[in-house]
């Protein structure tokens, strides 16, 4: 009798609020990213890996973080590691510095360059580009293009020229690009991250799941075990799956 209620208790309810769910919206897996994020650019190819794996269409969408506004900014020499201007702490360089470390590990895993930016972006426009090219149903290729050149230091995300070459180098029709991002783009680029603020994402990756928000590549078999349906035991706190 203890086996069976073992086998039948369901699974306890989510302390999640519904504005998650509401903000997903219809679709089934809908994951926040930001070209300036490290921690965003090796988890590509992983949550690519799981998608795949279970068998659902990702729902890409920017999210331009405020870095500033709690690590605060640094500019280097360009070509070199000397800081020109800071204001930072010292507590705030540790934690910049130990994030750089952790994405460099992770990104050697697979043979991905992953270099320090020389200053903190405004990567807004970035972020308007994607929704440009998700329009279009160029997402993947736009960024495929974008992430490793923005961390080699090749590509300049705050010039829409550079942007518009990108769109193109990835198909994406750029007719009308410019004029767009200035406009209705950059209206629907801050409705789409004010949502997302409100709501309660704070950083990059973060995945939408039913009613759950979970925040950081390392969730991804949680993630993957409750859109197949959360049919067995939920994964542990070790990330065993889903390469880096």
């Amino acid at each position: 009798m203890g086996d069976e209620r073992a086998m039948t208790t369901p699974h306890p309810p989510t302390r999640f609020p519904p504005a998650f769910a509401r903000l997903r919206g219809d679709a089934q897996l809908a994951v926040y990213v930001d070209l300036k994020s490290p921690y965003a650019f090796i988890a590509i190819r992983p949550t690519r890996d799981m998608a795949r794996a279970v068998g659902v269409e990702i729902d890409w969408r920017p999210f331009t973080l405020d870095i500033p506004s709690y690590l605060g900014s640094a500019r280097l020499v360009k070509g070199t590691k000397k800081v020109a201007t800071a204001s930072r702490t010292a507590q705030q360089w540790s934690g910049v510095r130990y994030a750089y470390r952790d994405a460099r590990r992770y990104a050697a895993l697979t043979d991905q360059t992953l270099r320090g930016t020389e200053k903190i972006w405004d990567s807004s426009l970035a972020g308007i580009a994607m929704l440009w090219a998700k329009q279009r149903g160029g997402f993947d290729r736009f960024i495929d293009l974008a992430y490793p050149a923005f961390w080699k230091r090749e590509l300049d995300i705050e010039d829409a020229g550079v942007l518009e070459r990108t769109l193109a180098a990835a198909g994406v029709e750029t007719t009308g690009f410019r004029e767009w991002a200035e406009g209705p783009g950059r209206a629907r680029h801050d409705r789409t991250n004010r949502a997302a603020f409100d709501a309660g994402v704070y950083g990059v990756p973060t995945y939408l799941v039913e009613d759950e928000m979970w925040f950081g590549r390392e969730h991804l078999p949680r993630v993957a075990w409750i859109l197949g349906g959360r049919s067995g035991p939920a994964p542990d706190v070790a990330n065993r799956s889903f390469r880096s």
